[in-house]
């Protein structure tokens, strides 16, 4: 039985939440991490209150982010990968859960009406939020893409297709891991300047090819025996997945391979827990997407055209892995 103030707990856990994230929009732990040790300087140069700072900066003591003497605060190492200064910053990835805050809101009426009706598309998002999204991805995606890429054999392959590839994490962890391996990154026009800045700084920009499109209205580069989607299926309908998928295998060479990295459930859905929680979160913003279990993506991969089809690891958040083959 779940005893009342622990309950009570996990409802009061949006207090945490709010405040963290507020003193991420406000960038407060980088203000401090560049010497802004007082409310006073912090809100005199943000045009901030002063008064109401003071309250916020108070309780990111309590929450373990700050650390005050007098009226002096000073970064824990909780909030110093808060500050967009921090080499390894979770900060992005922060301000991607702010904006999943007001999406969330919604979580009720969505439930009763099965859309969320104050859903705004990707595509008429802020290009702040944009960029918050991509590098919230790369932030998630730093060691995990890297995990994938050692538990891999790809000594076979010889061209990548990083399908939706944002900053190129994966592409450059696959690469690194295999000398002889090429990629082509293909993602929306905006997005390819993130992905060369992230391709230069890694060293690869002679061995990865960036092509512009968009993959719900344009058909993939051809050629390649390896494609990768990424953390993309769960943004689909199954109806999108399967155009999808019907595009990867025109685009793949014969006996090429796909990859899919996502939430893969098992069939009570229930499992893993993320997948099941990850399933709200593309309800309330996202058309039609969802966490699918295998039977559900190999079904599509099947009709599809795909063979072979293997679950080759359950996951546990978000790492869930799944191959097929394009018939030789």
């Amino acid at each position: 039985m779940v005893i009342p103030m622990v309950l009570l707990e996990k409802v009061r856990n949006f207090m945490e939440s709010r405040i963290i994230l507020t003193g991420a929009e406000l960038d407060i732990f980088t203000r401090i991490h560049r010497g802004l040790n007082t409310a006073e300087a912090i809100a005199d140069k943000n045009h901030l209150d002063t008064r109401a700072l003071t309250r916020l900066l108070d309780a990111l003591v309590v929450y373990g982010f700050l650390a005050k003497a007098n009226s002096t605060y000073q970064l824990t190492p909780d909030g110093l990968l808060l500050s967009s200064d921090h080499p390894e910053s979770t900060l992005p990835m922060v301000l991607h859960m702010n904006e999943l805050w007001d999406t969330w809101t919604h979580l009720t009426e969505t439930v009763a009406r099965g859309k969320n009706p104050a859903r705004v598309p990707r595509s008429q998002k802020s290009e702040k939020a944009a960029q918050a999204f991509i590098g919230a991805m790369h932030v998630v995606g730093r060691k995990l893409s890297k995990k994938i890429a050692d538990s891999l054999d790809l000594s076979s392959y010889h061209k990548l297709l990083d399908i939706g590839g944002a900053s190129g994490t994966y592409t450059i962890a696959f690469l690194n891991k295999n000398p002889e391996l090429k990629s082509v990154i293909f993602d929306l026009k905006p997005v390819i300047p993130l992905a060369e800045a992230g391709i230069r700084e890694a060293g690869l920009a002679d061995r990865v090819e960036m092509v512009s499109g968009d993959f719900y209205t344009d058909e993939l580069p051809k050629g390649c025996d390896l494609a990768l989607l990424s953390a993309i299926i769960h943004q689909n309908s199954p109806a999108q997945d399967f155009a999808l998928y019907e595009k990867i295998y025109r685009a793949l060479a014969p006996g090429g391979t796909l990859l899919i990295r996502d939430h893969i459930m098992e069939e009570n859905r229930t499992r893993p827990p993320a997948g099941a929680i990850f399933a709200l979160n593309m309800l309330v913003g996202t058309e039609g997407g969802d966490t699918y279990t295998f039977q559900e993506v190999k079904s599509a991969l099947d009709s599809a055209g795909f063979v072979d089809i293997r679950q080759i690891q359950q996951g546990v958040n978000m790492d869930g892995m799944v191959t097929a083959r394009k018939f030789a």
